[in-house]
């Protein structure tokens, strides 16, 4: 699958792998958080060099929804459930200021956006509840809200909250955009170079699967956090999510804000505008990473409720994110527990990057540069309430229970042998003398990896939708070839032994 915004002519190529082995700051990931940060750096007039595993928006950037909003469907409510007021609208604060400083941005570089009313809908009685709770809170928290139901959508809502003059665009040419600046200042842009290790010696060590450079600084904007410092992977759930642009028929009424319903399966609906006409975009019907059984059937029910209500509509494009919440609700970004206050980091976005990346970017360049905004004080000084460290405990906990139970059931699956070959399309896991592989058929090719992951261990499960080996532990990925794709690991599968060893 790939997504809209990255089936396109790219207008960027990557720098070469630059002969300079020492820079300012090595920023660590081409998605939005890297590259704002990368570019107030270079600003700055520092030495800048941003490495990326795979291409610019690669992961989560190039295959969000595209929307910047302060509306956010029930996160305000579930975050006054934790914490205070102050905190709540310090979240809200540094939301506010990651969309201006985008939208002012992308003004200023003539990336066309488009100004929309965000709306966040519920069809159930539970869900009308939801949204009053919402309304009240972000009311509370400095936001105009207001109710509607006259949503335009086609089918029964109980109610709406809307939010107007908010903005939806497409990532990738935000990106380009980006690029094109942080080079116009110095800054070198450098994809296909995986970073598996930072030092904690001043310069620090950068380590790479092409090389070893050193900085004064470095900034890790990866989604998760690549480095186990801090054990930030134990504080996150990764959760995917299913996205897909279709073309009504012609005469097909859409309407034109951006949609979220507040019940589950959360469903996602706005409209992109392209030269051959109106695209639908749609997203939602979300789970756990690597742990659905098929991730195709939560694609195939976001297709079939987009064709129940928008009958007719051409398919396009399909794809899938991966995005991560922190167990307390609110994103982590700044200083890197033992990085000698030299290593940056952010994630835990919980699907609101667009506003909450930039955020972090301007909070840790600002950090980086010698100074912090008041709404960044107040989020680093939170305290975390016994709710959200008791959902870290029941996170922790089924991680552990579901790496003994499939540790457990792979002793029972067919045994792997050099003849094994899955449907097409298909992965299975089992023991290969001894040791659980993974062997799955794309495109008529047989690979026999490691079912191991490269971070933990965890056993990992097939995802029939992207074709990939995820992991049901904390989220990383990795091709039919066993080659890394996301999530905190830092290398590759290990491959399996060829034939059958010799008594």
């Amino acid at each position: 699958m790939k997504s809209l915004w990255l089936d396109r002519e790219s207008h960027f190529a990557s720098d070469a792998l630059p002969d300079q082995k020492h820079w300012d700051t090595i920023v660590v990931g081409a998605g939005i958080t890297g590259m704002v940060a990368a570019l107030l750096l270079s600003r700055s007039g520092q030495r800048v060099v941003v490495f990326e595993a795979r291409s610019l928006g690669a992961v989560t950037t190039g295959n969000t929804t595209g929307k910047l909003s302060l509306l956010q469907g029930g996160a305000l409510s579930a975050l006054r459930s934790q914490y205070s007021l102050k905190v709540v609208q310090a979240y809200v604060e540094a939301n506010k200021t990651g969309q201006a400083w985008l939208t002012q941005y992308m003004e200023q570089q003539g990336v066309p956006f488009q100004r929309r009313t965000a709306v966040t809908f519920a069809t159930t009685d539970d869900g009308g509840q939801r949204l009053r709770k919402e309304a009240a809170v972000a009311r509370d928290a400095g936001l105009d809200v207001h109710f509607s139901r006259d949503t335009g959508l086609p089918f029964p809502v109980v109610e709406a909250l809307e939010l107007e003059d908010q903005a939806q665009l497409h990532p990738m040419e935000v990106l380009d955009a980006l690029a094109k600046d942080i080079r116009g200042h110095g800054g070198v842009i450098v994809e296909r170079v995986q970073v598996q290790n930072v030092g904690s010696g001043q310069p620090m060590e950068v380590s790479t699967r092409k090389g070893t450079f050193t900085a004064d600084a470095v900034v890790v904007a990866t989604g998760t956090p690549i480095l186990d410092r801090g054990l930030y992977f134990a504080k996150l759930e990764p959760n995917r999510s299913y996205a897909a642009a279709l073309r009504p028929p012609a005469g097909t009424t859409v309407p034109q804000g951006m949609y979220l319903s507040i019940d589950s399966p959360t469903r996602s609906q706005r409209t992109h505008p392209t030269p051959e006409g109106e695209l639908l975009l749609v997203g939602g019907y979300g789970h756990t990473g690597g742990r659905a059984a098929s991730p195709q059937q939560h694609l195939d029910s976001l297709l079939g409720w987009a064709q129940e209500h928008y009958p007719g509509s051409e398919v396009t494009h399909t794809w899938s994110a991966q995005d991560y919440q922190a167990t307390n609700l609110m994103p982590f970004f700044g200083k890197l527990p033992r990085g000698h206050g030299r290593i940056f980091f952010a994630t835990g976005y919980n699907k609101w990057g667009l506003s909450n990346g930039v955020a972090a970017a301007l909070s840790l360049t600002s950090d980086l540069l010698g100074g912090q905004s008041d709404w960044a004080s107040v989020i680093h000084h939170r305290v975390t309430s016994p709710q959200g460290a008791l959902q870290a405990v029941r996170l922790n906990a089924s991680v552990a229970k579901r790496m003994v139970e499939d540790r457990a059931k792979v002793r029972n699956n067919p045994e792997i042998t050099d003849e094994t070959r899955p449907p097409e399309g298909m992965g299975v896991v089992g023991l290969y003398q001894g040791e659980p592989a993974a062997v799955s058929t794309v495109d008529g090719k047989v690979c026999r990896v490691s079912a191991s992951c490269a971070h933990l261990g965890g056993l990992l499960s097939w995802n029939d939708a992207e074709k990939s080996w995820d992991c049901p532990l904390h989220g990383s990925r990795f091709t039919p070839e066993g080659k890394y794709l996301e999530g905190p690991a830092t290398h590759h599968l290990q491959k399996t032994v060829g034939k059958k060893k010799k008594d």
